[in-house]
């Protein structure tokens, strides 16, 4: 189980993104691999949510433990355990860089427009990060920052973003967080 995410809601967030139907294919070079091939898949279909997740965890400056757990337990059952760690380590250390590279702003930009395209997507990722954000029992002025960030950015209008952390918030009461 991913501590601070209930088995029923990490199980709804994965189902969102089946019901949501297949992105788009990606055009592979000839020489492809069919492990490469998949490897790209999966770093497309996931790595905009880590990239996400990256931001809020790095928002205060000091990335706990607790916050890499919620990262790799989040990222495994999204995928059905297609994602080994080696994926994970490799979507977290780019989006490091990335983010090194661009600044925090052009990064929520980008990571912001990528997760637009789709409403659901969106709301995951809005959900991952603030279970990133309850990760360590107290949300940070700099991750709430954040969390305002993603909901403006996606149009995830007050209700539904209230409503979204209502439900990250339930499942910590239940779970005794």
């Amino acid at each position: 189980m991913i501590p601070w995410l209930s088995n029923s809601t990490i199980s709804r967030l994965r189902d969102q993104l089946r019901l949501r139907g297949q992105r788009p294919s990606l055009v592979l070079p000839e020489n492809v691999t069919p492990d490469i091939a998949e490897t790209l898949r999966l770093l497309d279909e996931y790595g905009p949510l880590c990239d996400a997740m990256y931001m809020m965890m790095s928002a205060d400056g000091a990335v706990t433990n607790n916050e890499r757990e919620v990262l790799t337990g989040a990222l495994r059952n999204l995928s059905g355990d297609t994602l080994r760690s080696i994926h994970i380590e490799a979507m977290l250390e780019a989006a490091a860089k990335k983010t090194a590279e661009d600044g925090r702003e052009k990064r929520m930009q980008d990571i912001i427009a990528t997760l637009s395209e789709d409403t659901t997507r969106g709301e995951v990722a809005f959900v991952l990060a603030a279970a990133i954000a309850f990760a360590d029992n107290a949300i940070a002025d700099q991750e709430n920052e954040v969390l305002n960030q993603f909901a403006e950015g996606l149009g995830i209008d007050e209700d539904r973003a209230n409503e979204l952390l209502d439900s990250v918030e339930e499942d910590l009461r239940a779970m005794g967080g």
